[in-house]
């Protein structure tokens, strides 16, 4: 079963953003990071306040 469209790989390019920028990448990085520490950080204070009112 073949049911790729691809015929020929003659011809193919490819373009990676960023790919010649250490800096970049790490800048990227860091954002991805501090995103998710925020995210987590939101989601442990929303835990601890709802587990708060149930409490009471």
């Amino acid at each position: 079963m073949n049911s790729s469209p691809i015929t020929s790989w003659e011809g193919a390019a490819a373009y990676f953003t960023f790919a010649d920028s250490p800096a970049m990448i790490a800048i990227l990085c860091g954002l991805a990071v501090a995103g998710f520490i925020g995210f987590m950080a939101t989601i442990i204070k929303h835990e601890k306040d709802a587990f708060d009112k149930h409490e009471d």
